[in-house]
């Protein structure tokens, strides 16, 4: 069978061809702390590529399939979207997660959300992150619930649900700017 043929398999592949790749140049494979920020780059990866695959490419998607009579916007809002919004959601919880850990494993957690010396420069990216994640449960999941039609809500909710949850999103695809500038703020060359 061949692994490509689902995603599944497809990730399997890429985790042991990753332990394999570490070994042929003669590393370990039970460093952890290289792990957990491993996981944090590709779950971030997961969570600001669909970020931005909802604003760059589906919402203006949508608004083209609403003028198409076939299939119009469901066969997006039925079978795409709720999938992407299930990897949105979940990248976004590991991204923190992962962040938050390395973060703690490395002693700078709390000097990063204090802003103190030395941290701020990552603080400022963990709290822009912080916020984003906030968006992503409290505004943006919750509206696209009522927008997907997976609760209900009356024609005054779904309009305003659409406002929120598209601003909120435009708000992170902004904050995601700085965000990814200031995660990697000591190796951009702006850290002292």
């Amino acid at each position: 069978m061949n692994p490509l043929l689902s995603i599944k398999g497809t990730i399997i592949s890429g985790f042991i061809l990753s332990a394999v790749l570490v070994l042929a140049i003669g590393g370990k494979l039970v460093e952890i702390e290289h792990y957990i920020r491993w996981l944090h780059y590709l779950s971030g990866i997961t969570w600001i590529g669909l970020l931005y695959y909802f604003n760059f490419v589906q919402v203006p998607a949508m608004a083209t399939a609403i003028a198409d009579k076939e299939p119009g916007p469901a066969a997006i809002g039925k079978y795409v979207a709720p999938l992407a919004l299930v990897w949105f959601r979940w990248g976004a919880v590991v991204t923190w997660v992962t962040g938050a850990w390395y973060l703690q494993d490395h002693g700078m957690l709390h000097a990063a959300f204090t802003l103190s010396d030395g941290a701020a420069g990552i603080g400022i990216g963990a709290w822009l992150g912080t916020i984003m994640l906030f968006n992503v449960w409290v505004l943006i999941w919750p509206n696209q619930k009522k927008i997907l039609g997976m609760v209900s809500a009356t024609p005054e909710e779904i309009a305003k649900a659409k406002k929120v949850a598209l601003l909120a999103s435009r708000t992170n695809t902004l904050l995601s700017i700085p965000m990814l500038l200031f995660m990697g703020y000591s190796h951009n060359g702006l850290g002292m």
